[in-house]
């Protein structure tokens, strides 16, 4: 192979043992990842023909098959060699790539019974996803925080197992899209925020991190930012966050694997900053990205094994 396949150019996926344009490959729709969100996936960012921390997410996709008992027949070795493979295929050197185990179809028609279905493994790569445009994150993204919506108890959907189930990210997002807001983030039942819909939220109150400490995906941009913190010199707390002490923080961000570090200008009706990105997200910002080129954190894609 010379050169990208045009056919791949929106992503290409492996699937059953095939590698397809993106568009062209499915799951049957028996399959409890579609009929139950029975599902985990984990998504690794490719940033300038790299993989960013892939051994980190690796080990976080491995944990999430463990929590759902679900079982693949691929180790950690032959993921990361079709993720390679799809995404050389695809020619992408910035791509959003995801590796998917799904409970399966039952194997005796109409069961219940979990047990009885046959687990599988996929993954796709698409061009890279900004959670947020890139031209709203430069000005500060607003977000808001709907009061009759809040976020999957974790004692029934586990935050910490990637999982499909959107019912309340989808009720919060449409609230904010049809009050003009970027996005959404959901409390739980006690007032506390936990995260949106592909991100993690973070607050800095007099001169301190402050982020979620249960009731979230334990994000690898989060672990990121985390370690950063400490090498930038900030003080960083984990654990539950009010809503009320969010809404008088000096400023927020939020973090994702798709963009980075992105300043909040606005929750709510409330302001941050006189509406511009606040210091510690834009110090935190520059030295994510300054992160994603080290090569230490990078897994070097061989764009000739497509």
């Amino acid at each position: 192979m010379t050169g990208p396949d045009p056919d791949f150019s929106k992503g290409a996926a492996w699937i059953r043992d095939e590698i397809l344009p993106v568009g062209q490959a499915s799951i049957g729709v028996l399959d409890w990842g579609l009929t139950h969100s029975d599902i985990t996936y984990d998504v690794v960012p490719v940033w300038n023909g790299a993989f960013f921390r892939l051994p980190d997410y690796l080990e976080r996709f491995r944990a999430s098959v463990a929590a759902l008992r679900l079982t693949i027949d691929q180790d950690d070795a032959a993921i990361a060699a079709i993720l390679a493979r799809i995404t050389a295929r695809s020619g992408l050197r910035r791509a959003y790539v995801a590796m998917v185990a799904s409970r399966g179809a039952p194997m005796i028609p109409g069961s219940r019974d979990p047990r009885d279905c046959a687990n599988h493994f996929y993954a796709w790569c698409i061009p890279y996803v900004h959670v947020i445009p890139e031209e709203v994150a430069a000005r500060g993204a607003s977000v808001w925080v709907p009061e009759g919506v809040h976020r999957i108890p974790e004692d029934s959907v586990n935050p910490r197992a990637k999982n499909y189930h959107w019912g309340d990210f989808t009720q919060g997002l449409t609230e904010a899209k049809d009050r003009g807001f970027d996005t959404t983030v959901l409390t739980d039942h006690q007032g506390n925020v936990t995260e949106g819909p592909g991100f993690n939220f973070f607050a800095v109150s007099g001169g301190r991190v402050l982020t979620s400490d249960h009731g979230v995906l334990e994000g690898m941009t989060r672990r990121t930012v985390l370690e950063l913190c400490a090498r930038e010199g900030f003080q960083t707390v984990c654990a539950p966050l009010p809503l009320a002490a969010a809404l008088e923080a000096d400023e927020l961000f939020l973090t994702t694997s798709s963009g980075g570090v992105i300043p909040v200008t606005r929750l709510g009706t409330r302001i941050y900053g006189n509406g511009a990105p606040g210091p510690v997200a834009t110090r935190l910002a520059r030295a994510y990205l300054a992160a994603l080129d080290d090569p230490a954190m990078r897994t070097e894609i061989d764009y000739t094994s497509g």
